[in-house]
């Protein structure tokens, strides 16, 4: 009686155990997916290349994007290639400033007509 007792708490902390690490497991591929920003891309004949950017013409503007080590595909690029470059556009700092007071009027002007 005991030895079944102490078999079943083995088994049901087992399965606890094992839905625990697979909780954990999947945990940061959620956090990933979910900070994804929407992919862009931009295609046309490379101009430049430095171990930290590349540029790429495209039509009668110059792209110049940043680059670095894990960047796929980048280190057999050379100039003169035509290439297509998928991108994402990230902010790197937000600063927050005060609406001016013109812009205030117009929002309590705005909040005014739709009562």
């Amino acid at each position: 009686m005991v030895r079944d007792r102490v078999i079943f708490i083995v088994c049901l902390a087992m399965k606890y155990l094992s839905s625990l690490l697979l909780a954990l497991a999947l945990a940061p591929l959620a956090t990933v997916r979910g900070a994804d920003a929407k992919t862009y891309q931009v295609t046309g004949p490379v101009i430049e290349i430095t171990e930290t950017t590349i540029t790429v013409q495209k039509e009668d503007q110059k792209w110049e994007l940043a680059r670095d080590k894990k960047t796929k595909g980048s280190a057999k690029v050379k100039v003169g290639d035509k290439v297509t470059v998928y991108y994402r556009m990230v902010a790197e700092e937000v600063e927050t400033k005060d609406a001016t007071k013109s812009e205030k009027m117009k929002t309590e002007k705005i909040k005014a007509e739709k009562k």
